[in-house]
């Protein structure tokens, strides 16, 4: 979860974003629009959920592995936590 006010009105906005997008989708399915527009609007959905997730792994990463009073075993764990986050995610 971001910490900072900034980057939780930036994930938030994200988000918004993303329900209007996936809104416009679910209005062009409904009206028949062309399997192109569609096909561009999904494209446009998966990219902005690519986005932000990019920008949470990032905060969440700052979070993990900035912090200066870790003992090494928890950096460690975190880093391991990090790592396999990032499997996940490049799945």
């Amino acid at each position: 979860m971001p910490r900072s006010i900034e980057d939780k009105k930036r994930m938030l906005l994200r988000v918004r974003r993303i329900k209007g997008q996936v809104d416009a989708l679910e209005r062009g399915l409904e009206s028949g629009t062309d399997c192109d527009a569609l096909l561009q609007q999904i494209a446009a959905v998966r990219g902005a959920a690519h986005g932000l997730m990019s920008e949470l792994m990032e905060i969440h990463i700052r979070d993990e592995l900035g912090q200066p009073d870790l003992s090494d075993q928890e950096k460690v764990a975190r880093v391991n936590g990090v790592a396999s986050l990032v499997r996940s995610y490049l799945k």
